[in-house]
């Protein structure tokens, strides 16, 4: 008995240096460490790739509006024996640069354009006279659909005011972004931009049939916002 007593005390004294040993060893503390704190820098380091894409994708956003303005505002089909006009297919055109662009940022099914004529109505109000769209994104204009403020003085207009026998070609985008590496966690985040310019020369602003859009033979399948 008292043998087996003592054979139990060694064993339990030599577990006990075994336990004390390895409290004392610190020869894995930076493994230890380096395994917490990987994790939290890795998400902290996706975190700024995820923000510095989202300030990118709304720069080009931003960028994609001013250009569709302005293209849009320099449209000048015509001849020097009668005044610009606008056509659809320069229209078209116009949201064929917005889909160059905007080249990898699938736009076409996650945004969407919205070209407006904010013109001077017969009442002196503000109205729009047509509008276009580009985009498969459901959304409508903040400022109301085509034909908009057509009579009357009612429709506050846009912010900056057309003249008469001039226009404001005003541009809308919206874009839903999709996160890049948190998709699965995070919501989808709607990014808008919105600018005007005027139209650089006097236009036959009349249209086809009242329309404001000239399309001429050959002509093409006008960018409805429907």
């Amino acid at each position: 008995m008292t043998s087996l007593l003592k054979r139990a005390q060694a064993r339990i004294a030599r577990r006990s240096k075994m336990l004390g040993r390895l409290a004392r060893d610190v020869s894995a503390v930076a493994m230890i460490e380096v395994a917490f704190c990987v994790p939290i820098l890795a998400m902290i380091g996706f975190g700024g790739i995820e923000y510095a894409n989202l300030l990118l994708s709304t720069t080009r956003v931003n960028q994609i509006g001013l250009s569709a303005a302005d293209n849009a505002a320099r449209i000048a089909f015509g001849s020097n024996l009668s005044q610009p006009r606008v056509r659809e297919v320069d229209i078209n055109e116009v949201f064929a640069g917005v889909e160059e662009q905007a080249k990898g940022m699938n736009f076409k099914a996650n945004g969407r354009v919205i070209l407006s004529s904010i013109e001077r109505n017969a009442d002196g109000g503000q109205w729009i006279h047509w509008q276009r769209c580009y985009g498969d994104l459901p959304v409508s204009s903040a400022f109301g659909p085509q034909g908009t403020g057509a009579t009357g003085t009612s429709f506050a207009g846009v912010g900056a005011t057309a003249s008469a026998g001039t226009a404001i070609m005003l541009v809308e985008v919206t874009y839903d972004y999709k996160s890049l590496l948190w998709g699965k966690w995070f919501q989808t985040k709607r990014i808008q931009e919105t600018s005007a310019f005027l139209i650089r020369e006097a236009r036959d602003l009349h249209g086809d049939n009242g329309t404001g859009v000239f399309n001429p033979a050959p002509a093409v399948t006008p960018a409805l916002c429907t």
